[in-house]
């Protein structure tokens, strides 16, 4: 018997005094000094496993990145062969066969002329060079005073200090004060709450776009760099892009010489059905930044993809980009993510997200039914469900309230019932679903009916 399976026989394997020396991400630590947190051992499928020997189903992908599903053993070959060949190798100044392949495979999925791959290890780390790209990118065209960022409010970019200023979150950012200068928000595209146009998705479409051209307006266009805007917010909820809303966007941003990225850290790699998320949407932008489904999350790595027209003054001689990471297109993570892409072309996995994704949404839709669900909202497999007081008037609960109800109660719960998934605070309460991409009408049912057993009984606790 292996360790693995040992380990998830045995109850209780960790205890509190096992969490002395881990620092546990986005955690409040002092929860940990008499219980330990929920220690996860084994992943099969959409399945995880606690130490307990407890089973779950992973409603979150992990974190909107287990694509393919846990367990699957042509990624773990994939990394041990790449690793017996060459452990690593940086691509400062040289190259490795892996990360010339992936390179060529992920413009070749890529729209229009986003042709030239800049390697990460993470999405964080792709905002983050994006936005380095696109202040040197103006100062090598002659346009040295545009620098400024405009994202949408509520978004969330990533934690490192430049794609946090991006992030539109102000709860996350103001611990780690002054950020860096230059970043403005928008407003998002959450038709839920639309201060206008609430009753017509295409005109409100055109007035959240319209916020964007303010903001750059407003700051003055000849200061503005760049657009960073997810294609399905995540925080807050899943906010779709209404009708028009991108093609919009980038005619705006064409107006004004304002380059558009689109952020696809969570979108990408099958998350809407599609291998880039603006594809679905109909908009090529300037840029795009991946990372967590690349892999299926075997192996981290993450991604800035460049237009020609971007990349066109860093071929000037004597030019360089002086930027990078050690372990950026790392050749274990590279190989891994080529392995990842070959299973979702031979499964199909896209395209199952494209057929079943109307199931999903209808299995979610009959929630809506409860008095405590005021939204079901997003696109492919990624999905919110707002909690609201009152239905009638989309009352929200206020910052008491949503902590006795998000950590107070339903995120143990879910838990216990045998669900993973995320209860988010980020904005107004929601629950948040985003399942690997191999799962069908059994688990969409598993998903309802377990959050229609707890969020009934959240209901009758308020």
């Amino acid at each position: 018997m292996t360790t693995t399976e040992q380990s998830v026989t045995e109850p209780g394997r960790y205890g509190p005094g096992d969490m002395d020396n881990l620092w546990l991400h986005f955690s409040r630590m002092g929860s940990y000094t008499q219980q330990a947190p929920p220690v996860i051992v084994k992943g099969e499928g959409a399945y995880i496993w606690d130490d307990r020997g407890r089973k779950y189903l992973d409603g979150l992908a992990g974190l909107f990145v287990v694509q393919a599903g846990h367990g699957r053993r042509e990624l773990a070959q994939a990394a041990a062969k790449q690793a017996e060949e060459l452990a690593f190798f940086p691509i400062w100044s040289y190259a490795h066969p892996s990360a010339i392949e992936l390179s060529k495979r992920l413009a070749a999925a890529a729209p229009g002329d986003l042709n030239r791959v800049f390697f990460t290890t993470g999405g964080g780390e792709a905002v983050e060079t994006a936005w380095k790209a696109a202040k040197q990118y103006f100062k090598l065209v002659g346009k040295p005073a545009k620098h400024k960022v405009i994202s949408r409010a509520i978004a969330y970019h990533g934690t490192t200090q430049g794609a946090l200023s991006i992030t539109g979150l102000p709860a996350l950012k103001q611990d780690f004060e002054p950020l860096v200068p230059g970043a403005f928000r928008a407003a998002n595209t959450n038709i839920y709450r639309a201060p206008y146009f609430g009753d017509d998705p295409k005109a409100f479409g055109q007035w959240a776009a319209d916020q964007i051209e303010q903001a750059i307006v407003f700051e003055g266009p000849d200061t503005v760099a760049a657009v960073f805007l997810e294609p399905v917010q995540n925080a807050g909820g899943c906010f779709p892009p209404p009708p028009g809303y991108f093609e919009r966007v980038r005619e705006i941003c064409d107006r004004h010489d304002v380059l558009l990225v689109s952020d696809e850290v969570i979108c990408a790699f099958g998350r809407l059905g599609t291998t880039f998320a603006c594809e679905k949407f109909g908009y090529v932008p300037d840029m795009i930044t991946c990372a967590k489904g690349m892999t299926s999350g075997y192996s981290p790595i993450g991604a800035m993809i460049a237009s020609d027209r971007v990349m066109e003054p860093f071929l000037r001689p004597g030019v360089s980009f002086p930027h990078g990471y050690t372990f950026g297109g790392h050749p274990v993570s590279s190989a891994v993510a080529l392995a990842n892409l070959d299973i979702f072309e031979r499964e199909g996995l896209n395209q199952h997200v494209l057929e079943t994704e109307g199931a999903f949404r209808r299995t979610l839709e009959k929630l809506s039914d409860l008095p405590i669900v005021g939204d079901v909202r997003g696109d492919g497999f990624f999905y919110g469900i707002e909690l609201v007081k009152d239905k009638a008037t989309k009352e929200t609960f206020d910052d008491a309230e949503s902590e006795r109800l998000l950590r107070g109660f339903l995120s143990g719960a879910l838990f216990d019932a045998g669900l993973y998934c995320r209860a988010d605070d980020r904005g107004d309460p929601v629950i948040q679903l985003a399942p690997p991409l191999t799962v069908g009408q059994p688990e969409f049912d598993l998903i309802e009916q377990t959050l229609r057993s707890v969020l009934t009984e959240a209901w009758s606790r308020l």
